[in-house]
């Protein structure tokens, strides 16, 4: 199927939900930049492609660990300061104070929008409801938010049902918050299993395509998007506003 092609007529829905990693913001270059940076000033000499690659392959095991009941909830800064102390042990780095691994990690707070995610998400907030539906917790979504002029009214998370994407709870709750019927919200997002779940929780579903969410290596990204059983398919987000007829 080609972007923007559907799969029916445009779902009636009230409320947009979208995945944020890779979906609204690249995740990729916000921090390489802040790790070269780092790295710079406290004259480090590694691969930070590299680096940040591998710290977000840590991203879904590091969960796993709460999903299988490992360890008790804790929030995605938990999470990523726990893989940030293995990858700088793996990557051979010994230089960063406590100070520098906070800023560091911080650094999931302060990413920036995909081009067309700001001018998109204004034409999609003209007619519906748009929430964040993110592993992330409430207080790194809303730092991302201020930081970049992300224009949601709401911001909901995982956080809010106590349990990470894809458990059904995590949708459920959302539509509980949002007030209406789960087939009164489309989730959108980048990544098949988070739609997949979606779908299964009873939301309606968009795929938007981000062939550069890993960076621009042949090997790794594509410029067509995957057999989606998604009942959207958008190029980009104005693409799903046209979509949307907005």
């Amino acid at each position: 199927m080609c972007l923007g092609e559907s799969l029916m007529t445009p779902p009636d829905v009230d409320a947009l939900v979208f995945d944020v990693f890779g979906t609204v913001v690249d995740w990729r270059s916000g921090v390489i930049r802040d790790g070269e940076k780092l790295g710079a000033e406290r004259d480090i000499d590694v691969d930070w492609a590299a680096f940040v690659d591998a710290w977000r392959e840590e991203y879904q095991p590091s969960m796993d660990r709460v999903r299988d009941g490992e360890i008790p909830w804790r929030n995605l800064d938990a999470l990523h300061r726990d893989s940030l102390e293995t990858l700088l042990d793996r990557f051979g780095v010994e230089a960063l104070t406590e100070t520098d691994k906070e800023w560091l990690t911080g650094a999931w707070h302060r990413l920036d929008p995909w081009p067309d995610s700001l001018p998109g998400l204004r034409r999609l907030r003209s007619e519906y409801f748009v929430a964040t539906l993110s592993n992330g917790h409430v207080r790194l979504l809303a730092d991302m938010a201020k930081r970049a002029g992300i224009p949601w009214d709401l911001i909901l998370s995982a956080e809010l049902s106590g349990h990470y994407k894809p458990a059904e709870e995590a949708y459920l709750r959302a539509v509980e918050l949002l007030d209406v019927a789960p087939d009164r919200v489309m989730m959108v997002a980048a990544h098949e299993m988070d739609l997949e779940a979606a779908s299964e929780a009873g939301l309606r579903t968009a795929y938007v395509h981000r062939p550069l969410e890993w960076g621009p290596d042949e090997y790794r990204s594509t410029n067509e998007p995957p057999d989606s059983t998604a009942e959207i398919i958008a190029d980009n987000f104005v693409d799903l506003a046209k979509i949307l007829d907005v």
